[in-house]
């Protein structure tokens, strides 16, 4: 009997925005696992050199899979920036893609509502929401319109349960679950959809402590201690949700939380 569940994936062709690290980093790599051509993109060139080197060391088979490109969500033009994205991820639409992920986000110290100003807020913004905006206007040029393909965002489990002082953050994450929702209608047969992680080991926690590893351990424990399970989450675990999207062709418009328990505590 053909494979009926494990070649969902095959031959299919992926955009990973944020693929060189941490979450992105494994949905790429799983994606390859399964037989896809795989796009990274990221804002510097040499994190996507070093990200080809790493995923053909592990899968010599894909070679000829895996390409990338520098994209920089925080530029004043994005719509143009994607655009160049788009046209080498498909070789100018030649081969459209089957599905767009992105894991992207940036290191914005958070500012109390008392201290932000409007030009903080905007920089909040700009790659959490309108970035992926443009992303849903750019795609459907480069995209195959049907209900085997897919947009995937991130989001996080803040616009559920807001840390103390996050207001100027927690609500971008909560207009971007809004967002897919509109998208899903918008963009039909195109599905669109959201991922919530809660903490998961990758390096925004390391840059979180300061890039000092014994820091590092201590707040992945401390993650951890919060979550029903005793445990942070693991990017390669967090990959599975990424995965699901990409292959549930019935699935649109929804946020799928992956945290531990995180909120239940």
């Amino acid at each position: 009997m053909a494979p009926k569940y494990s070649n969902k994936l095959t031959d299919k062709r992926v955009l990973v925005i944020g693929g060189t690290s941490g979450i992105g980093f494994c949905v790429a790599e799983a994606c390859l696992e399964f037989g896809a051509f795989v796009t990274v993109a990221s804002s510097r060139q040499e994190k996507i050199d070093y990200t080809i080197k790493r995923l053909t060391t592990s899968y010599p088979d894909a070679q000829d899979r895996v390409s990338g490109h520098v994209l920089d969500l925080a530029s004043s033009d994005v719509e143009a920036a994607l655009t160049t994205v788009f046209d080498f991820a498909t070789n100018d639409s030649t081969h459209k893609l089957d599905h767009i992920v992105s894991t992207a986000g940036d290191t914005l110290s958070v500012s109390k509502i008392a201290d932000v100003t409007v030009a903080q807020a905007q920089q909040y913004g700009q790659v959490r929401f309108i970035s992926m905006l443009m992303i849903a206007k750019v795609a459907p040029r480069y995209i195959n319109l049907s209900s085997t393909s897919s947009i995937t965002l991130t989001g996080g489990i803040s616009s559920t349960k807001p840390p103390k002082g996050w207001s100027a953050l927690v609500g971008w994450n909560c207009a971007k679950e809004a967002l897919v929702r509109g998208l899903a209608v918008d963009l039909a047969p195109l599905r669109c959809n959201l991922i919530a992680p809660g903490a998961i080991d990758t390096e925004y926690i390391y840059h979180m402590a300061g890039d000092d590893a014994e820091k590092n351990k201590e707040l992945v424990a401390f993650f951890g201690a919060k979550s029903l399970l005793g445990k942070c989450g693991s990017p390669e675990d967090t990959a599975e949700a990424y995965l699901y999207f990409m292959r549930d062709t019935f699935v649109t418009g929804q946020v799928l939380k992956t945290e531990g328990g995180y909120l239940l505590t």
